[in-house]
């Protein structure tokens, strides 16, 4: 039986940041998952980290704080992880939207964030292959693109260069726990771990180890496409969504959009980037199927359609191949980063949804700080597990 400071389940981008920050911290710290490196969700992703996909208050906050720490990984990771800070840019096809974006970019500017509204031929200037009969948009400063890839072997590569375990291909089959319910040790189908500290970074997987200690976790499976384009002349300089993109994310951004039934009745909302590969990946749609990741046809017609609305030259291009991801979904649309009041020494940090790559670099921090005693850089009460047992 192996004996460990911290285990971490889930090597995602959630748990090889946790682990990094943890090992860095000098905690003898294994990373356990059932699969490979990346292997979940954090290969069926796109590849950016962003601020303008989040609501203003603390979910902005977490996403402008990691991109910080991203900036400081570029030069503490040895392996190159793609970043690039290019900005990114919400169109708008209808007056209605434009409103719905001032309040946007007003709220966000009044917390400090630099983030402009854009008119049509400041869209144009931008991306001169966008559809000719826009409204405006609004961009986005301190946006950028990575691979999330590179990003998790590069967690992990420098992780092990400082000492951490990884155990791929392991699954967790039981949490032991004493007598007043903390947490002992990971049994799992290559040995038990031994560990004080467990923290559960499954992404959509993590309910699955909550129900072995008895806890209910919210997180549900909300699957998106992703489709990738043959490569070719670049037809878009950065990440593009449309503005609809936030009224498919949240609740409380009301606007009815020109779409098609389909469109409508699959939660299609046009997001598009480029790639360092000279292709670019068009998505997508928010659904809740299960754990299902095929791809549906008629999902990937309502993208590709979406896709064409704004950049009618894309018609032109071939699509080579599709992928689906699941976003780890929780109600209120903020991730679950803290310990469990009934299993002292057990950690959840799971539930980013589509955000998990942005709030990545911020959440092994966060957790870092929490088990190691520190004072967190900012408030993350808001973040706690025992707000759904309050609600």
């Amino acid at each position: 039986m192996s004996s460990y400071d911290v285990a971490v389940i889930g090597a995602g981008v959630i748990g090889t940041s946790v682990a990094y920050h943890l090992t860095k911290a000098g905690l003898n710290t294994v990373l356990i998952d059932q699969g490979d490196l990346a292997s979940g969700t954090s290969s069926h992703c796109d590849s950016v980290a962003l601020i303008c996909d989040k609501e203003p208050g603390i979910d902005t906050k977490m996403g402008y704080q990691s991109i910080q720490r991203f900036l400081e990984l570029q030069d503490e990771l040895s392996y190159d992880i793609d970043f690039h800070q290019r900005g990114c840019m919400y169109v708008c096809e209808a007056d209605e939207e434009m409103v719905a974006a001032k309040r946007y970019v007003d709220a966000q500017k009044a917390d400090g964030y630099d983030m402009r509204m854009l008119d049509r031929q400041e869209i144009y200037d931008l991306e001169p292959y966008l559809a000719k009969d826009l409204k405006g948009g609004l961009w986005s400063e301190p946006d950028c693109t990575l691979n999330p890839y590179k990003l998790c072997y590069g967690f992990v590569q420098r992780a092990q260069e400082l000492g951490m375990k990884t155990m791929s291909f392991t699954k967790v089959q039981d949490i032991k726990t004493d007598a007043s319910g903390a947490v002992e040790a990971v049994v799992t189908d290559n040995g038990n771990v031994n560990a004080k500290k467990i923290i559960n970074c499954a992404g959509v997987w993590a309910p699955a180890i909550g129900r072995m200690l008895g806890l209910e976790i919210p997180i549900e499976p909300r699957k998106g496409i992703c489709m990738l384009s043959e490569r070719g002349n670049k037809i878009m300089n950065q990440k593009v969504q449309e503005f609809g993109y936030m009224m498919s994310k949240f609740d409380d951004i009301k606007f009815t959009r020109p779409v098609s039934e389909r469109v409508e009745r699959l939660n299609v909302a046009m997001v598009i980037e480029p790639t360092e590969a000279s292709n670019f990946i068009l998505g997508g749609n928010r659904n809740f199927t299960g754990y299902d990741i095929r791809s549906e046809i008629e999902v990937m017609q309502a993208v590709a359609e979406r896709g064409c609305r704004y950049f009618p030259i894309i018609k032109e291009i071939n699509c080579i191949r599709t992928y689906c991801g699941l976003r780890p979904f929780v109600p209120d649309h903020l991730p679950i980063v803290s310990e469990v009041d009934e299993n002292p020494g057990f950690y959840i940090a799971a539930g980013h949804e589509g955000d998990g790559i942005s709030l990545s670099a911020i959440t092994g921090k966060m957790v870092m700080q929490l088990i190691t005693g520190q004072e967190t850089d900012f408030d993350i009460s808001q973040l706690k597990f025992s707000r759904f047992k309050k609600a």
